[in-house]
């Protein structure tokens, strides 16, 4: 089963990857992971990040359907401009004000920005034509924020944010009905 949840993560990454994006262009940044000892270290990061967080419980939690999924589609934005629609959802009155006063600040497990909002939905679109893909194909699967962030600080890739959905077949879903573990 792990090499059939494989082709379908690539068949995710293919769906991430033609999803639509703000003026036609592609900022995204998408990877697959499957070897079991590179999803063990995420899920490790993420175990060691999890004390230093207010949502220790969640990282726990998260981190155990990393280290048994079978494969985590990533995906990202990499460095990009403003969309150019003048939206001001950045806080800025237009996307030449966005990109001329944009002050990056980056967290060590999260990620940099302020990022421009359309570029943002870009991630989104992405993310969800991925998981329709998964879900059409019956491959248990969950959008995640933690691993993205886990991934990215380990260099798993290179985006300023990213988010993962790990994937696997089981006969019922690790991803669904979990309870956060208690806090230590």
């Amino acid at each position: 089963m792990k090499d059939i949840a494989i082709q379908v993560a690539n068949l995710m990454a293919a769906s991430a990857r033609t999803a639509p994006k703000a003026g036609g262009k592609d900022f995204l940044e998408i990877a697959v992971v499957s070897r079991d000892e590179d999803l063990k270290r995420i899920g490790q990061a993420m175990r060691e990040y999890a004390p230093k967080s207010t949502n220790e419980a969640y990282w726990l939690r998260d981190a155990a359907n990393i280290e048994n999924c079978q494969a985590l589609v990533l995906v990202g934005l990499g460095k990009s401009l403003a969309a150019g629609y003048d939206c001001g959802a950045c806080g800025y009155a237009t996307c030449r004000e966005f990109e001329a006063g944009r002050e990056v600040t980056d967290k060590a497990m999260g990620y940099d920005g302020p990022h421009c909002m359309m570029r943002m939905m870009d991630i989104g679109a992405a993310l969800v034509s991925a998981a329709k893909t998964a879900s059409l194909l019956n491959l248990d699967n969950r959008v995640q924020q933690r691993v993205g962030a886990a991934a990215r600080a380990l260099g798993y890739i290179k985006a300023e944010v990213a988010m993962g959905i790990p994937v696997g077949f089981y006969g019922k879903s690790i991803f669904f009905d979990r309870a956060a573990p208690p806090k230590h």
